[in-house]
């Protein structure tokens, strides 16, 4: 592992890092576009080897998941260990600590100039996705919801709805202060939660009246919960980064993994699942 970089520069380093990496990342965009997309067309796909752990945003977990099978079905020689999906906070916490993981998929730069700064990429992060939120409410909108300022309002009894959002940490989170601030809004939410999928759960399980999360989560809801459009949060939401570690026992593949998100196919299943392009 590289020695980290002092908490003074970490700010710095981070920022300059992810710049350089956006720029490389447009600049290469034709490559990319030409990856390999099915088994057929991956003729070195076998050289590839190892054993992946990847930490990634909640938010990303059913993209992951299958993104996870197609590599490996295009790179037979690679296997997922483990994927692990929490708050981008709580994941670059536990990769600065020293957690076993070969590649990093961040829902903000913020958090992944954390790992930049402390020397723990081996490539500049991607951007590859991009997201926007929405207000998660019950199926039907049985309180009328329909912008930020009625998270706040009394109902009939006197009452504000029961709204969970993300901590102010968590990218979601971060996200949800930027659009009530615009707004104005000045919300007391029934309880901050570590990761969106928290959200999500308290809505669809109906401990919440609303809750702010991805459109992504809304639909990986299924008819859970119905989503309310936000205007401007995609600018609020920020793009998904990701890079390879330092440490990893299998480096070539964790850089092939982080590139393979910008490929064709694996844009088309983003863009599925409710995601946009970076």
């Amino acid at each position: 592992m590289q020695p980290k970089g002092s908490p003074l520069t970490i700010g710095a380093i981070g920022a300059a890092a992810i710049a350089v990496a956006l720029l490389a990342g447009c600049a290469s965009s034709p490559q990319q576009d030409a990856a390999p997309t099915t088994a057929a067309d991956a003729s070195d796909g076998a050289q590839l080897s190892g054993t992946l752990t990847v930490s990634a945003a909640a938010s990303l977990q059913p993209a992951f998941e299958q993104l996870a099978e197609d590599f490996s079905e295009l790179h037979p020689g690679v296997e997922f260990e483990h994927l692990a999906f929490d708050g981008s906070s709580v994941l670059a916490t536990q990769i600065i600590g020293g957690a076993p993981v070969d590649v990093f998929a961040s829902a903000d730069e913020k958090n992944m100039a954390k790992v930049v700064g402390e020397g723990l990429v081996t490539a500049d992060p991607i951007a590859f996705a991009t997201s926007s939120l929405q207000i998660a409410v019950a199926p039907g909108n049985p309180l009328g919801i329909e912008t930020l300022a009625d998270l706040a309002t009394p109902r009939a009894n006197g009452t504000p709805p029961v709204v969970v959002i993300c901590a102010p940490e968590v990218p979601c989170g971060a996200a949800s202060q930027q659009l009530l601030e615009r707004d104005g809004v000045a919300l007391e939410p029934a309880s901050e939660e570590q990761n969106v999928t928290a959200v999500l759960t308290k809505v669809a399980g109906g401990e919440a009246d609303a809750g702010l999360v991805y459109r992504s989560d809304v639909l990986r809801a299924d008819g859970d919960v119905e989503g309310i459009e936000i205007e401007g949060s995609i600018e609020a939401a920020g793009r998904y980064l990701i890079a390879p570690l330092s440490g990893s026992q299998a480096p070539e593949a964790a850089a092939a993994f982080a590139a393979f998100m910008t490929t064709p196919g694996a844009q088309r299943l983003l863009e599925e699942l409710g995601f946009g392009p970076a």
